[in-house]
């Protein structure tokens, strides 16, 4: 991907076998347990927003529920689907406002398989990436990972944090 970012090689094998046989990641997060930390940019004690541990494109955040679902549609209701549409939106309006995209993709991805808890993708999509390369391609761990540093993060965190803040 264009754009300058350090890029590493991700463990796509050991990523799969740990969310195809271990712990739900995301209620592990929630419950604060150790070896899960993520950088916590939401929490309204329904919903969470963190950034993504293996980001493709800086300021790459996820959403979910707090509490363990697994079906996208069946498995809230109407009104808990449109609350959490609109944590989605506020937290990539947040997202925007700070890395400034040239597009924000959101989508729910998963699987009964591995990472079943529901979770939405914001995943903003850096100006000038050659159209080749956007789209799917722009989220494809294959090609490698962001090389942030744990400071890098934080202070990615917090800048969307403080975004989520103002009015």
């Amino acid at each position: 991907m264009s754009g300058g970012d350090r890029r590493v090689a991700m463990d796509l094998a050991g990523y799969e076998r740990r969310v195809r046989t271990g712990r739900c990641f995301i209620c592990a997060f929630v419950a604060g347990e150790p070896g899960y930390e993520h950088v916590l940019v939401y929490d309204d004690g329904v919903h969470v927003a963190w950034l993504n541990r293996y980001p493709t494109l800086r300021g790459y955040t996820l959403v979910a529920p707090r509490r363990h679902v697994e079906d996208v549609v069946g498995g809230l209701g109407p009104e808990e689907y449109l609350a959490m549409q609109g944590v989605v939106h506020l937290v990539a309006r947040a997202v925007a406002e700070v890395v400034r995209p040239e597009r924000t993709y959101l989508l729910s991805l998963g699987s009964m398989q591995g990472n079943a808890h529901v979770h939405w993708h914001v995943a903003p999509l850096p100006p000038g990436v050659p159209y080749g390369e956007q789209q799917y391609r722009a989220l494809m761990a294959e090609r490698g990972i962001l090389d942030l540093a744990p400071g890098e993060f934080e202070a990615l965190g917090a800048d969307i944090r403080a975004a989520l803040e103002r009015p």
